[in-house]
C-alpha cells in the first residue's frame, strides 16, 4: 500500500535535503553579512575618526587658553564647513559644559563616556531620517616638545547619516537572497535525483516482497554496488533463497502426511468393513445369550472399538479429501425443517428433553445446500453438545441479513477459555490427561470444512447463562422456495 505522498520517504528525503541547503545557505549568508556589515561600519567609523582628529589636531591649536563660548562655535563652524562629502555637524564642549555647535542633541551617555575617558566614544542610534554615527573626540594640546600631549578639557562631537552605509548593506541583503534563490532550486533539483537513486532499490525491495507474498518465492534481486542497499539486496535474497527451500520442505512433508493418512485410511477400510460385519454377528450372539458372559462381554468391546476405528477411518478420508481440494458440493434445495428432522431421527435424538428446535414459524425456510454436509454438521454439533454439555441441546434457526444462522446450544459448563481458540483443531483434547474419547478428535474440524466449503463460517461461544454456544452462518438462502 502506497503511503500519502505527505508522509512518504522521498518526500522526508527531499524536504530533509532541502533543509539542510536552506541552514547552510542562511547560516552562510548571515554569516557573511555580519562580516560585511562590521566591515562597513568600521571602515566609515575609522575613516571618520581619522577625518576628524585631523581637523581637530589643525584647528585646535588655534584656540585661545581659555576660549569662549565664541570661539568653541566658530571652531565648529569651521569643522562643519571642512566636513566635505560626510556631511557632518559638530558640537564642542568644554568640561561639564554643554555641547555648542549645529550637532544636536548628543546623548547624555555619550557625554558622560567622553567625559570620563580620554579615548574616542562612538554611538550608533537609528532616527526617522536614517542611521546616526555620533564620535566624540577628547582634544589634547600639543605641547610642541617632548613632552606628551596635555589634555585641552575640549571634547568635539561629530554626528553624520549613515545612509549611504545602509544602502550598501541592503544591498548586500539583496544580493545574498537573490544568490541564496538559485541555491535551494538546485538543492532541490539534486535532492530529487538523490531521493531517486536512493528509492529506487526500495521499491524493487517491495515489489519483491509483494511477489513473494503472492507465492511467487523464485523471486531474486540484481545485487548492484557495495552500498548497504547493496547489502540489504542480498540479505533479500539469501532470506528468500531460505524461505523457498523451507517451503518446499513444508509442501513435500504436508503432502507425504496427507498421502500418508489417505492411504493409510483407504488401506484400512476393507479390513475395516469386513471386521464390522463380523462384529455385528457377534454382537446378535452376545445378545442373545449364546455365548458365555466373558467372551459376550469381550465381543461386544471389540465390537464398540471396530466401530469407532471405522469411523476414524471415515473421518481421517474425509479430512484428506478436504486438504486435497478434492471435496465437492452437491447443492440441492430443501427444507430446513425436513433437514433438521431427519438428522434427528437418524440418531435418535427425538426423544423429549433431548434436543429442542426452534424454527421461524412465518415461512418455510428452504435452503440451497449440500444435505449431506449440512447433516454431518448438525449431527456433529448436536452430538459434540449431548456428551461435552448437558440436555436438552437447543437447536435454533433463524434468518438474519438474507443469511441463515443456526445455533446450538447445550446446558453444560461451557468452554473454558483457555481451550476456546483450539475447539476446531485437528484432535485436539482440552485435556491432555484424557487419552480417548468416544469420539475421532475430527468432528468439530469435519463440520468447520464442511461449512466453509459452502461459504459460510462456523464459531464457537460461550452462552452469557450457561453452556455452549456453536453458531453456524450460510449465505446460501432461498426463502419460500425462492433462491437467493
Amino acid at each position: 500500500m502506497r503511503l500519502p505522498l505527505a508522509r512518504g520517504l522521498r518526500t522526508r528525503l527531499v524536504v530533509a535535503f532541502l533543509l539542510v541547503a536552506a541552514l547552510s545557505a542562511l547560516g552562510t549568508a548571515a554569516l557573511t553579512f555580519r562580516q560585511a556589515r562590521g566591515a562597513i561600519l568600521q571602515r566609515t567609523q575609522n575613516a571618520a575618526v581619522h577625518d576628524l582628529r585631523l581637523q581637530a589636531d589643525s584647528l585646535a591649536p588655534n584656540l585661545p587658553a581659555e576660549p569662549t563660548d565664541d570661539d568653541l562655535r566658530g571652531l565648529t563652524q569651521q569643522l562643519d564647513r571642512v566636513g566635505g562629502a560626510r556631511g557632518w555637524h559638530t558640537a564642542v564642549s568644554r568640561g561639564d559644559g554643554p555641547p555648542i555647535g549645529s550637532a544636536s542633541p548628543i546623548g547624555a551617555a555619550l557625554r558622560e563616556a567622553a567625559r570620563k575617558s580620554n579615548t574616542t566614544q562612538y554611538e550608533r542610534s537609528d532616527r526617522s531620517d536614517g542611521p546616526r554615527l555620533v564620535i566624540a573626540m577628547p582634544v589634547d594640546y600639543d605641547t610642541n616638545g617632548p613632552a606628551p600631549a596635555q589634555p585641552s578639557g575640549l571634547v568635539v562631537y561629530a554626528a553624520f547619516t549613515l545612509r549611504t552605509e545602509q544602502s550598501d548593506i541592503s544591498a548586500l541583503i539583496t544580493a545574498a537572497w537573490a544568490g541564496a534563490v538559485p541555491a535551494l532550486a538546485f538543492a532541490a533539483v539534486a535532492a530529487l535525483f538523490a531521493a531517486r537513486r536512493v528509492l529506487r532499490p526500495v521499491r524493487h525491495l517491495r515489489t519483491a516482497a509483494e511477489r513473494i507474498t503472492s507465492g511467487a518465492l523464485d523471486t531474486r534481486l540484481d545485487v548492484t554496488g557495495d552500498d548497504e542497499l547493496a547489502e540489504l539486496t542480498g540479505t533479500f535474497n539469501i532470506m528468500a533463497t531460505a524461505l523457498e527451500r523451507d517451503n518446499a520442505e513444508l509442501r513435500r512433508m504436508e503432502a507425504n502426511a496427507r498421502r500418508f493418512a489417505a492411504d493409510v485410511s483407504h488401506e484400512l477400510r476393507t479390513p475395516l468393513a469386513a471386521m464390522a460385519a463380523v462384529t455385528d454377528a457377534l454382537d446378535e450372539d452376545a445378545h442373545s445369550g449364546r455365548l458365555p458372559p466373558d467372551t459376550a462381554d469381550a465381543v461386544l468391546l471389540v465390537g464398540d472399538e471396530t466401530r469407532k476405528l471405522a469411523r476414524m477411518v471415515e473421518d481421517l478420508m474425509e479430512i484428506s479429501r478436504f486438504d486435497a481440494g478434492a471435496a465437492a458440493l452437491h447443492l440441492d434445495e430443501v427444507s430446513l425443517r425436513t433437514l433438521l428432522r431427519k438428522t434427528l431421527a437418524l440418531r435418535g435424538w427425538e426423544e423429549p428433553g433431548q434436543v429442542v428446535t426452534r424454527l421461524p414459524e412465518a415461512q418455510e425456510v428452504r435452503v440451497r445446500v449440500d444435505a449431506r454436509r449440512i447433516d454431518v454438521v448438525l449431527a456433529n454439533l448436536i452430538a459434540n453438545a449431548l456428551r461435552h454439555g448437558a440436555p436438552p441441546v437447543t437447536v435454533e434457526a433463524r434468518v438474519v441479513d438474507g443469511n441463515l444462522v443456526i445455533e446450538v446450544t447445550d446446558r453444560g459448563p461451557g468452554i473454558p477459555d483457555d481451550v476456546l481458540p483450539y475447539v476446531f483443531d485437528r484432535f485436539y483434547k482440552a485435556d491432555a490427561a484424557r487419552a480417548r474419547s468416544e469420539g475421532s478428535g475430527l468432528g468439530l474440524a469435519i463440520a468447520r470444512e464442511n461449512v466453509r466449503l459452502h461459504g459460510g463460517t462456523l464459531t464457537a461461544a460461550n452462552s452469557p447463562c450457561s453452556g455452549a454456544v456453536f453458531t453456524v452462518n450460510l449465505p446460501t438462502l432461498a426463502p419460500d422456495g425462492e433462491e437467493s
